[in-house]
């Protein structure tokens, strides 16, 4: 039998976070330890989303991890425990906390990412009205810009298709205008609806 077969056998076909049937996945808790089974799980699209800090952080969803701790299984308790530390400001969270336990080596691997340090604030690149840009997405310009080092000038209106997030500044994009890669600011664009 496969793994994910496995898994959803175990899970009955939900997320072993948040018990939610929607778009259950396989996902593999890093790093890697032992038996593939104990460090893989099954979570909805919605857990996987928040706990890759690619949606905005809802502490109301996480509720669920003061059921979700006390599994049997290692991976769910590593996320668990991860997610806790990370609403860790919050009394339910500390709460959940203080009555989690963990044996040396599962605390080991909760910690081995360094993802318990972080708090539940995610750094996302956002348009000027508060849309969520990603990688591939298309944009309108809301400002005219003048590019830098060039004569180009890139009118308001003007629209640049599939862009490319700037990894360590949320306040920029890359896009593609008259043939010339730019980095463009977040707040002088609107993401354009699909």
């Amino acid at each position: 039998m496969k793994l994910e077969e496995l898994l959803l056998q175990r899970s009955g076909n939900r997320c072993e976070l948040c018990k939610s049937e929607d778009g259950v996945q396989l996902y593999e808790v890093l790093p890697q330890t032992g038996a593939y089974e104990d460090s893989s799980i099954m979570i909805c699209a919605k857990c996987r989303a928040q706990i890759e800090k690619k949606e905005e952080p809802d502490s109301s969803h996480w509720a669920c991890l003061s059921e979700s701790m006390w599994s049997e299984v290692p991976g769910v308790q590593v996320v668990s425990w991860r997610m806790l530390n990370r609403y860790r400001n919050e009394s339910w969270a500390a709460d959940s906390l203080y009555m989690m336990y963990l044996d040396d080596e599962r605390l080991a691997w909760a910690k081995a990412t360094g993802d318990h340090e972080n708090d539940s604030s995610v750094l996302l690149h956002k348009d000027a009205n508060g849309n969520i840009l990603q990688t591939g997405d298309t944009v309108i310009l809301t400002k005219s810009l003048d590019v830098k080092g060039t004569s180009l000038n890139a009118k308001m209106g003007t629209i640049v298709k599939n862009i490319r997030i700037v990894a360590e500044n949320t306040e920029q994009i890359e896009g593609k205008i008259e043939g010339q890669v730019i980095v463009i600011l977040t707040k002088y664009v609107r993401k354009q609806n699909a």
